[in-house]
């Protein structure tokens, strides 16, 4: 009883100290805020706020008293601001150790300064977490000079609007459960996180020492190593008996060395060749970064996942279709290589040809037709190729200056089995003259790394594809969709509806059995934008 009455004591004491003396808590509150919009940045115990006007249009509104008054509210912000390293972010950003430390002063006794500072630096950290669950913490036209998806607020909402919804509503993360519609895969990943970080916990995984080639049949001392690293990650399953000697490169070890290396976008050849090594051998810190980098690709599109989509996965060379979030058509795809990077955007698809024509992009002219035409007069007609003006009259190509600057026409190649275009080509009309299309050259499918292409995307199965973005089942099928173009004639077929697409770049994404696949960084994009997760917190609103 006595224990209970303390305990009621207490939190008499704590709501004393919390209530004392209110108008020099605004008074506090105002003088900071003042400050703020006066000098357009300001410091509250060491912590550089981020949020700009915000807070002074957020404080003026509520005549500056404060916002969090309640001791229960307060551990409720608190506890959310914990949760932040689950979406792989930064606790630090929200700032949870200076705000433990004030929570504690004021709960000590009252001291309106540390009252003022506590409120103004919840509010901050409300912001920030809110603002990085939504929109990401790093802008992404940072790091994708092509960028152009929805990064807006939704109708009828803006920053301060959102903000005093939050700060009134009955629940903190059910308010921010409503404004934010996490895909499925956002909620998978997060587990995933878990586990890595959990492998990490517990040491890691080791590393397989360097060597020669390992294949099965071999015998060799640092088999027994690879065994174990396969085993920490489940390719080699836990259960998997332990031979009498573990040095032995065995049916088991390489049925899991062929299970990692499909899981890390390697050619499955249950080889241990020195480029499987070396993703054996990324530490687990790395891996955790990768999966860090996905959740925050993913706050990006929060808006571009309910209904359907057509998806290209530009880091894993893979096409899909995805309705709600969850994938419902996977086929592999052939991207751009380094030099001719497949652009990270998204499009609107309207239409697809039969039988399409190839309209020579301009960076391809310049840096392979142009040259092949100048050093051989009949390459355009042993490629079914024609030089036509801008307005598409034809041109006879023996008057034509294949060296002259710029290049005045246009160089277009005819349907048929020399068109790189294929049978069907899927548009998206966009700046970058990147599209979906079928292709003669099916050999490089069966490949692990598919970045051959000049940046646009070629597709495994695209009648199929097609045949799903049409939305005619009673019309239009894969099969007769194939029939259709054996007359050669070139045809526009539109959609009924257009589709979006959605061109992404995330190097850990899931496999169809849901494990979790870690791929190759083509572009070497993760870098930047791991450096810019790591960094300083910069609040850049979007228009409400």
């Amino acid at each position: 009883m006595r224990s209970l009455s303390r305990a009621l004591v207490a939190l008499l004491l704590v709501s004393v100290s919390l209530a004392v003396r209110a108008d020099a808590v605004a008074d506090a509150i105002a003088a900071r805020v003042g400050q703020l919009s006066a000098a357009g940045g300001l410091y509250v115990r060491g912590v550089a706020l981020a949020t700009g006007s915000l807070l002074p249009d957020f404080y003026a509104a509520r005549g500056n008293a404060p916002a969090w008054g309640e001791p229960a509210r307060v551990e409720e912000l608190l506890a959310l601001l914990a949760t932040a390293p689950e979406h792989g972010l930064v606790a630090d950003d929200y700032n949870l150790p200076q705000l433990q430390a004030l929570w504690a002063a004021v709960q000590a006794g009252p001291d309106a300064a540390a009252r003022a500072d506590l409120d103004i630096l919840l509010t901050e950290s409300l912001v920030r977490f809110g603002y990085h669950q939504r929109f990401g913490k790093v802008n992404p036209r940072q790091v994708e000079p092509a960028w152009n998806f929805t990064r807006d607020f939704r109708p009828g909402q803006g920053p301060l609007s959102t903000l005093q919804a939050a700060v009134a509503a009955p629940s903190l993360s059910g308010f921010l459960g409503q404004w934010i519609q996490r895909a499925p895969l956002y909620t998978v990943m997060q587990r995933k996180l878990a586990e890595y970080r959990a492998i990490e916990a517990a040491g890691g995984w080791p590393e397989v020492p360097e060597g020669p080639t390992l294949r099965a049949g071999d015998v060799d001392p640092r088999v027994a190593v690879l065994r174990e690293r396969l085993r920490v990650t489940g390719d080699l399953p836990a259960a998997t008996p332990m031979p009498d000697d573990p040095a032995v490169f065995d049916d088991a070890v390489q049925a899991g060395v062929q299970s990692f290396q499909r899981r890390h976008g390697l050619d499955a050849d249950g080889v241990v060749g020195r480029g499987t090594l070396a993703a054996l051998n990324v530490p687990v810190a790395g891996r955790i970064d990768q999966l860090r980098l996905t959740l925050e690709r993913a706050r990006w599109v929060v808006d571009e996942t309910p209904g359907e989509a057509v998806v290209v996965n530009v880091a894993g060379a893979e096409v899909f279709v995805t309705r709600d979030g969850q994938v419902t058509w996977w086929r592999r795809a052939i991207v751009g290589r380094e030099a001719r990077q497949t652009p990270i955007f998204k499009g609107r698809m309207t239409y697809l040809e039969l039988n399409p024509t190839w309209t020579v992009p301009p960076t391809i002219l310049r840096e392979d037709v142009l040259p092949k035409a100048r050093r051989n007069r009949s390459y355009l007609r042993e490629n079914d190729m024609r030089v036509l003006t801008q307005s598409g009259k034809p041109v006879d190509a023996a008057t034509v200056d294949f060296g002259a600057r710029p290049f005045p026409y246009m160089i277009r190649q005819d349907a048929g089995p020399k068109n790189p275009l294929g049978l069907v080509k899927l548009m998206f009309p966009n700046p970058h003259n990147v599209y979906l299309h079928d292709t003669p050259g099916r050999n490089l499918f069966g490949k692990a790394a598919r970045n051959f292409s000049s940046g646009c995307i070629r597709v495994e199965d695209p009648f199929e594809l097609a045949a799903i973005v049409l939305r005619e089942p009673g019309r239009w099928t894969a099969e007769s969709l194939r029939a259709s173009v054996d007359d050669g004639k070139t045809r526009r077929v539109n959609l009924k509806e257009p589709w979006p697409v959605l061109i992404l770049y995330w190097t850990a994404t899931l496999d169809a059995e849901g494990r979790v696949r870690f791929l190759p960084d083509i572009y070497r994009r993760d870098p930047a934008l791991l450096a810019a997760l790591n960094g300083d917190v910069r609040i850049e609103f979007p228009r409400g």
